[in-house]
C-alpha cells in the first residue's frame, strides 16, 4: 500500500496506514514545500496520546514513518516539552550539554533534558542523504532529543568580505534546516566566527550590511522549516565581528525577523568583561544560553565560578529558554554529575530569591 494516496497544495489525502499509526486526520498534515506535522503540545511525547482520546504511537515508530515518508517535524512537537529532564515550570529547567549524540546515556543518567549537537556532525549538510538517515537511526535509539545544533557555517563559507559566498551559504542552510526539521531540532546557533570574520582592510560598515542582508535571507529560510536561529556573540580571541551582546542585539534589530534572535554565552560575556546588566539590557532578544567557566572554559564547578549574577539577570528579564554547557571535559562521565549539581544549586538559589 502506498503511504500517501495523493497530495494537493495546502492539504493532503493520507492513507489509512498513517491514520492508524498516528491517529491523525487528513487535516493534520500540510504540504507546503515539505511535509510537516503541525505541532500540538506533547504531540510526540513518549507513550502519550497524539490527541486526547486518540491512538498512541511511540517515538521510535513515528521516526521510522517520518524517515520513510520524508516528513519534516516543525516547531516544538518532537518528543514533547516534558521529555525526561525538561521542566517548563522551573527557571532554567532545561539543562543540556554541547556534545555528540553518542553521549546521550551519560546526559540522561544525570538529569539533562536534551543534547546540543553540531550542524556539520549531526545534520551533515555537506553529505548525502544516506549519511543523514544514519544519524536519524542513531536518534531513534537515543534517550534524549537533539533540541539544538551549533557550529552553523564552515569557515570557508564566508559571510562577509570582498567575495561572500551567499549562494553557497543559502544552499547549505536550506539542507541544514530541512534536516533539522526532520530530526526535531528547534534551534540552530549561528556562531561561526571564521565565516563572519572581517578581512583585514575591509570596511566594517560594509561587513555589517552584508551580514544583515544575508541573515534576512537565511532567517526566511529557517522560518520555512520552523527553525529559530540564535546569533552568538563570540569573544575577540575567536573573531573580530559581533563580540558582545550589544553588537549582537544591534544585528538582530537590523535583521528584524522572528526567526533570528540572540544567544547569551556566559563564557564569552566573561571573556569580554561584560556584566550581567548586558543581559538585562538586551534580554528581550535572548532565546538561548551557553555556559562555561571563564579561565579555561572548564565545566561549571571546576574552578567554582559564581554564575548567580548572570542567572539573576536572566530571571529579571523572564528568560524561559534552555541552558547548554559548552565546555571542556576531561572525563564527561565522571565530571557531569558535579557540573549539573553545581548549576542546579546556583539556579535554585536564584529561583528562591
Amino acid at each position: 500500500m502506498s503511504l500517501f494516496l495523493g497530495i494537493k497544495e495546502g492539504h493532503s489525502i493520507v492513507s489509512p496506514f498513517l491514520n492508524n499509526c498516528c491517529g491523525q486526520t487528513s487535516q493534520g498534515l500540510i504540504f507546503g514545500g515539505a511535509w510537516s506535522i503541525l505541532g500540538r503540545r506533547g504531540l510526540f511525547r513518549e507513550d502519550v496520546l497524539l490527541q486526547n482520546g486518540r491512538r498512541r504511537t511511540s517515538r521510535r515508530d513515528f521516526l521510522k514513518i517520518a524517515a520513510f515518508s520524508g516528513l519534516s517535524l516543525t516547531g516544538r512537537p518532537t518528543l514533547g516539552p516534558q521529555f525526561l529532564g525538561e521542566n517548563d515550570d522551573l527557571f532554567l529547567g532545561h539543562i543540556g550539554v554541547c556534545t555528540s549524540l553518542a553521549n546521550n546515556d551519560i546526559l540522561a543518567a544525570n538529569g539533562c533534558a536534551y543534547i546540543e549537537e553540531g550542524v556539520r556532525g549531526f545534520l551533515v549538510p555537506e553529505e548525502a542523504e544516506e549519511k543523514f538517515l544514519a544519524k536519524l537511526s542513531e536518534l531513534e535509539a537515543s534517550k534524549l532529543p537533539v533540541r539544538v545544533c551549533n557550529g552553523f557555517l564552515p569557515g570557508q563559507l564566508k559571510a562577509v568580505g570582498p567575495e561572500p559566498k551567499n549562494e553557497g551559504i543559502l544552499a547549505y542552510a536550506e539542507t541544514a534546516f530541512r534536516r533539522a526539521a526532520r530530526a526535531g531540532v528547534e534551534m540552530i546557533v549561528w556562531g561561526s566566527g571564521e565565516s563572519r570574520k572581517i578581512p583585514d582592510g575591509f570596511s566594517r560598515a560594509k561587513a555589517e550590511e552584508q551580514f544583515a542582508d544575508l541573515a534576512k535571507k537565511v532567517a526566511a529560510l529557517a522560518a520555512r522549516f520552523g527553525v529559530i536561529l540564535t546569533l552568538e556573540p563570540l569573544n575577540s580571541g575567536e573573531t573580530n565581528f559581533i563580540n558582545n551582546l550589544k553588537e549582537g542585539a544591534a544585528m538582530v534589530e537590523a535583521v528584524r525577523h522572528p526567526n533570528f534572535k540572540l544567544l547569551a554565552d556566559i563564557y564569552h560575556l566573561l571573556r569580554e568583561g561584560e556584566m550581567p546588566d548586558a543581559i538585562e539590557a538586551f534580554g528581550r532578544d535572548i532565546r538561548h544560553c551557553h555556559i562555561a567557566e571563564k579561565d579555561k572554559r572548564t565545566r561549571p564547578g571546576a574552578a567554582g565560578d559564581d554564575f548567580r549574577p548572570f542567572f539573576r539577570a536572566l530571571k529579571k528579564v523572564r528568560y524561559q529558554g534552555r541552558l547548554s554547557m559548552e565546555c571542556r571535559w576531561e572525563n564527561m562521565r565522571a565530571e557531569l554529575p558535579a557540573a549539573v549539581a553545581f548549576l542546579k544549586k546556583q539556579i535554585s538559589e536564584i529561583s528562591a530569591s
